[in-house]
């Protein structure tokens, strides 16, 4: 069952955002029995309201956040595999037709910058970077391919986020260690200080502690709203750490 609208955690009335909600057009959905429409979490979508800030989507492999994402992102005019609107170029096209149903309800903002990255395919975008003078000078002349993965998103980040855009994040933490989470965390607080909005899908519990963001959980019973406290990554984390010894003997008998 999809969640009831309200307003997001730490919502104050005078804040307006660049994307306020996303709703699937049942209309348009060609086939609820095929992917991505079969997903419990696509099958069960009306309309989300997005925090002004950070919305998180959380969830087991499968369950369809970074095919939400995903879906909002290229609704939002970004390309399938990642980058700023200016980018325009497909290494393979895999994206599924989940865009063309969604329907983005936006603010009285604008954007004046954005980005899609997507940990999968941060490889391809790195390579159109460097083959294009214009989008490495945008980039800071950072030659991400010189670079750790996890050297290189913070670098994009650190030197190509800038304020007033509009951020959707596909499991950035994907290459990141504990400590460049921590790192990361604290950018994204910079950029929303700088009137920045970030749609993140993450499995990281060091992300999605993120004060006042709306998390929303996808499951094989829909997507729920939930508390950080009541995810799942941050239950599991907390317990292995406090009862190691015993969950090892119980996974490794």
């Amino acid at each position: 069952m999809a969640p009831k609208k309200q307003a997001p955690s730490g919502f104050t009335g005078g804040m307006d955002t660049f994307l306020r909600s996303v709703t699937l057009l049942r209309e348009s959905v060609p086939d609820l029995g095929k992917y991505p429409f079969n997903l419990p979490a696509v099958r069960s979508l009306e309309t989300l309201d997005l925090h002004p800030q950070v919305t998180f989507f959380v969830g087991e492999n499968g369950s369809g956040k970074s095919t939400l994402v995903e879906g909002i992102a290229v609704a939002a005019g970004f390309n399938a595999e990642g980058g700023s609107r200016n980018f325009n170029f497909a290494t393979r096209r895999s994206e599924s037709e989940l865009h063309k149903c969604l329907r983005l309800v936006r603010g009285t903002r604008r954007p004046k910058t954005g980005y899609f990255l997507r940990a999968e395919s941060f490889f391809n975008v790195a390579t159109e970077i460097e083959n294009n003078p214009d989008a490495l000078q945008s980039h800071g002349q950072v030659h991400h391919h010189e670079m750790s993965h996890g050297e290189a998103f913070m670098a994009l980040v650190q030197k190509r986020f800038w304020a007033n855009g509009l951020y959707v994040l596909d499991e950035p933490e994907a290459a990141l260690s504990p400590q460049r989470q921590l790192a990361l965390l604290r950018s994204i607080h910079d950029l929303v200080r700088s009137s920045c909005q970030f749609v993140i899908s993450t499995h990281s519990p060091l992300l999605m502690a993120y004060p006042n963001a709306r998390l929303y959980h996808l499951s094989e019973r829909g997507i729920t709203e939930v508390a950080y406290e009541q995810t799942e990554h941050y239950a599991l984390t907390r317990d292995f750490l406090l009862n190691r010894e015993a969950y090892l003997r119980r996974l490794l008998a």
